[in-house]
């Protein structure tokens, strides 16, 4: 697809969007119309004849959403999972490899607390180290350190693409190929990257992905993906199966899935489920290069607009940007900053240190205001909220 977005076709789709700033697509965002129309058409239904015979008459379009979700993150539909979040899918996905005393991790300094704390307490339980790669000097990964890291001991590298705390987007390839260099598998959290940036699978060369449906994506909350190639199953041993990861084939033989559907578990909201795959194709059908263009233009926008407000200091890093933005406003608290702004029609949120403490601690940070403009915010609110900002400071 070509040449910009509908804008009004995108709004008309996003009631929510109408009558105040929304700039938190970067925590929950706002679901188009057609995601509400499917979600709400199936608890309809559940209430009209139950909840099994409700996802039965919806088999054949649950099973196509493999096929859309794959051709969304450029893999095949095996090896898709779907889950009930991104932190779901992460943690599916750590506990799958073998990890043992001895053994080291490696992170970067834009890890997230939500995989920071699971991962420290499974090695402090299992024996293996977690070791953070340093930041370069544009605050993305430093690929020659994380090189200078690496050894046959390295079994795993977690990798957050977008930061939740700043608009930098880190290198993928040039991880991966350092990485596997030495034997280690790298997962890549694209929590923040789903929806808002292309993102091709087998391009990238990652391991594992895990993502969440509510974010960029707009889909549901309590929604997620796991994706995991057939060639790195094989090296995974997943703990949390059921009977529907497996088969209990015999008195004392169970024999488990071959495709990712082993990460799986049985139970889930087939309403929301039925969410995310409306919000993967209307992501598709809109074109998520245009998606990206779309908010890069917003979130360079109000860089821009807040970088021009006297006493406001834009925080985001890198070279590469995302739709994340971050500042602060001297001598006024983040939550002061936020509260003001809704009671202004303005929606952002707060990062705190306790979110991303290695990047916050190593640029002497307590907290941020995030805002995260989606391709519906009009310029025009961009404007209106940078001007709200200006009343603020």
């Amino acid at each position: 697809m070509t040449g910009p977005l509908d804008l009004d076709r995108l709004r008309a789709d996003t009631p929510g969007c109408l009558d105040h700033v929304f700039l938190d697509s970067a925590g929950s965002s706002l679901p188009p119309t057609p995601v509400l129309d499917v979600v709400h058409a199936h608890l309809r239904r559940e209430a009209e004849v139950g909840g099994y015979r409700a996802h039965d008459e919806r088999l054949d379009d649950l099973e196509a959403g493999y096929g859309v979700v794959a051709e969304l993150l450029g893999c095949v539909p095996g090896d898709v999972a779907f889950t009930e979040s991104a932190t779901r899918s992460w943690l599916t996905a750590v506990d799958s490899v073998p990890l043992a005393a001895g053994d080291r991790v490696l992170v970067t300094e834009a890890e997230y607390a939500g995989n920071a704390i699971p991962l420290l307490t499974l090695a402090e339980r299992t024996g293996f180290t977690v070791e953070a790669v340093p930041s370069d000097g544009t605050g993305a990964v430093d690929v020659d350190a994380l090189t200078g890291l690496l050894d046959e001991r390295v079994k795993l590298v977690s990798l957050v693409h977008v930061p939740t705390n700043g608009g930098l987007v880190n290198p993928v390839r040039e991880v991966v190929d350092a990485a596997h260099a030495v034997g280690a598998l790298v997962l890549l959290d694209a929590c923040q990257s789903l929806g808002q940036l292309p993102l091709d699978v087998r391009a990238m060369g990652v391991d594992m992905l895990s993502a969440t449906g509510r974010k960029w994506l707009r889909g549901p909350r309590g929604t997620g993906v796991l994706v995991v190639p057939e060639h790195v199953r094989a090296r995974l041993r997943p703990r949390l199966v059921d009977l529907h990861s497996g088969e209990w084939t015999g008195t004392s033989q169970v024999e488990l899935r071959a495709d990712a559907r082993v990460f799986e578990l049985w139970e889930h909201s087939a309403a929301s489920r039925l969410g995310f795959i409306a919000a993967a194709r209307y992501a598709l059908d809109l074109g998520v290069d245009r998606i990206a263009a779309a908010v890069s233009d917003r979130a360079e926008r109000l860089r821009a607009g807040l970088r021009s407000v006297p006493g406001v200091r834009v925080r985001d890093l890198g070279t590469t940007r995302s739709g994340l933005v971050t500042f602060t406003v001297d001598g006024v608290a983040a939550d002061a900053v936020r509260d003001g702004l809704r009671a202004r029609g303005v929606t952002t949120t707060v990062s705190r240190l306790g979110s991303t403490r290695l990047d916050m601690t190593r640029r002497g940070l307590d907290e941020l205001v995030r805002a995260s403009p989606h391709c519906f915010v009009s310029p025009e609110q961009v404007d209106a909220a940078v001007a709200a900002v200006a009343r603020l400071a």
